[in-house]
């Protein structure tokens, strides 16, 4: 009766803490996708020098915030669940959402570093404007196009193998991870802009992987894993 009470209380909690993760990864969603459209006066030639509001900015700074917490919550909440099936794969997925949420929260800063030049009046400045914003282009695609794809092929790997979720979930993820690198990569060579279409269906596939991942998540947590 014991062992009986043990299983049933460790499989609650590990319920528990499918539906957390399943929540924490949907929350990125929404936290990630309105910033682009935030951030948009940020772009602006005269963004300096223009006395309208800075509220899509200062929130679009807020759900950032938000969305390296819940990155780091993820890998927090999922790793003491998956990391008997794979504890390396375990550690590189929790090191991988460490990264991202520390690099998130770079590109915050550099955001904040603008209003704050607006706000002193500092209309002058535009070069160094321009060099914050390069600064959060660069930290968004390491943090939140490079880390993703590595949280991917981590977390994954782990889900496939031990079979904790239906294969075509991971299989996702591990198929769009190659995909976003090598658009990565191309961003990075300047093949293509980071907002231009081409860079928005490299990154389809994770968004598809995430998302499925969370919403499984939520609806029915992990399968009883093989052993």
């Amino acid at each position: 009766m014991t062992t009986l009470n043990l299983r049933s209380d460790h499989a609650a909690r590990t319920r528990a803490g499918t539906r957390l993760a399943g929540a924490l990864y949907l929350l990125t969603f929404l936290t990630s996708v309105p910033t682009l459209a935030l951030y948009a006066p940020l772009r602006e030639h005269d963004f300096l020098a223009r006395t309208d509001g800075t509220g899509g900015p200062t929130t679009g700074a807020a759900l950032e915030v938000a969305l390296a917490v819940c990155c780091v919550g993820t890998a927090v909440v999922l790793v003491p669940l998956i990391r008997r099936h794979g504890e390396t794969l375990a550690v590189g997925y929790l090191a991988a959402r460490v990264v991202e949420g520390a690099l998130i929260l770079v590109g915050v800063g550099a955001v904040l570093t603008v209003l704050t030049l607006r706000d002193r009046g500092f209309a002058d400045a535009d070069a160094t404007a321009a060099a914050l914003v390069g600064l959060y282009d660069a930290t968004f695609l390491l943090g939140q196009s490079v880390m993703p794809a590595l949280c991917a092929l981590t977390l994954g790997t782990v889900l496939y193998r031990a079979r904790l979720v239906p294969r075509i979930i991971p299989a996702i993820g591990l198929v769009g991870a190659p995909l976003l690198l090598a658009s990565d990569l191309a961003q990075l060579t300047g093949l293509y802009e980071m907002r231009s279409p081409l860079a928005g269906l490299g990154a389809l596939p994770i968004a598809a992987w995430e998302l499925s991942l969370g919403v499984w998540l939520i609806a029915r947590g992990f399968y009883s894993p093989r052993t």
